[in-house]
């Protein structure tokens, strides 16, 4: 029995390192929209925010019975964000930095990650016409602040004429 459990827990190790090396990339960056920070940098707040969802789905990784890990994990992520709005509200830069910490999740989990309004509601415990409108009110603040146009070109300067 002893040498059993040593075994489980290198096979475990193994399926959780799998799993990290082939989802990490798009958790992270999923993290980094949440977080608002800007994805070519160093993104300190997504990646703790990241692997407190990642250590969570480890500590249930025997108890998935078939259930897919990415989405576990995804629901851990926005489960923790929710929990620490606070923590998020401040500006770092990112693409979705100029939203509020519920509409960048809204956004997220509707655009980003595809979940059903329905689904997105249920997890984060709002109506499901209240997740829709905080995602038009998100896109709608996204579109407004585009960035402005480039003055028109100046016009050409006539040519000098020939004697």
């Amino acid at each position: 029995m002893r040498e059993r459990r040593p075994a489980q827990e290198r096979r475990r190790a193994r399926e959780f390192e799998s799993f990290v090396a082939g989802a990490g990339g798009r958790l992270l960056s999923a993290a980094a929209l949440l977080t608002g920070e800007p994805a070519a940098r160093p993104a300190p707040a997504a990646e703790e925010l990241l692997l407190r969802a990642l250590s969570r789905t480890y500590a249930a990784w025997d108890r998935l019975d078939g259930d897919d890990p990415y989405e576990r994990t995804r629901r851990e992520l926005a489960a923790r964000f929710a929990r620490t709005p606070r923590r998020h509200r401040r500006p770092r830069g990112g693409p979705l930095a100029r939203l509020s910490p519920r509409e960048r999740l809204v956004l997220v989990l509707r655009l980003y990650e595809d979940v059903p309004e329905e689904l997105a509601a249920a997890q984060l415990g709002l109506p499901a016409a209240r997740v829709h409108a905080l995602c038009l009110h998100a896109v709608a603040e996204l579109r407004s602040r585009r960035r402005p146009e480039p003055p028109p070109a100046p016009a050409p300067s006539p040519k000098p004429s020939a004697p």
